[in-house]
């Protein structure tokens, strides 16, 4: 079986955002292993309207071309990590579409958050965690939280990488996410094998 693909997603696309540095930390960290690989996905080069579409991409194809092109790039992927920005208490408005817009490209994967902002993004990951259930994704108990002070450190050419806690908690992230990827990946090989016997 060929190793699982996951995509680093950057869950924020205003100007100046902070969630490039930490998808490069996480995407470096991940690269360190021989069992996942990574790729970055951003969310600027998917520029979807607000779900508009007249039913759920679980049950019809999409009509807009650009999230069609979204849903083909998540099929592509065996399981994600989400890098969640908190705005007032949740995660940004361009994730939560992003997310409606690939029903089935969800299904059955894992998901894992590195959350950044108020409490380290952590209201975020939680509502996301919620989120992530009613699309079937299977979140992950370990979540990266990266405080303000951490942020502003960063900001002034600090590397992630120098925060050793976040090393160790990343660890545990991918560790657990390279289980349910592996273990979901065999499960969904064995249905579709199944399903062209049937």
């Amino acid at each position: 079986m060929a190793k699982p693909k996951i995509a680093i997603v950057i869950g924020s696309t205003r100007p100046g955002r902070f969630g490039d540095k930490p998808a490069a930390w996480i995407k470096a960290l991940g690269d360190q292993r021989n069992d996942l690989s990574f790729e970055v996905v951003d969310l600027r080069d998917y520029p979807m309207p607000l779900f508009d579409e007249e039913v759920s991409p679980a049950w019809a194809p999409s009509k807009n071309e650009v999230a069609r092109k979204w849903q083909d790039k998540i099929a592509e992927f065996d399981g994600f990590i989400f890098t969640a920005a908190e705005y007032n208490h949740a995660p940004t408005g361009v994730l939560k579409n992003a997310l409606d817009y690939a029903a089935a490209g969800w299904v059955n994967k894992p998901a894992a958050f590195v959350g950044y902002g108020g409490v380290g993004g952590a209201r975020a990951v939680e509502q996301l965690r919620l989120i992530a259930i009613e699309l079937q994704l299977a979140p992950v108990k370990t979540a990266v939280h990266i405080m303000w002070p951490m942020m502003m450190e960063a900001r002034e050419g600090k590397d992630l990488a120098e925060f050793g806690f976040l090393n160790d908690g990343a660890k545990g992230m991918l560790d657990q996410l390279a289980w349910l990827a592996t273990a979901l990946k065999s499960a969904r090989d064995a249905d579709e094998k199944q399903a062209k016997a049937a």
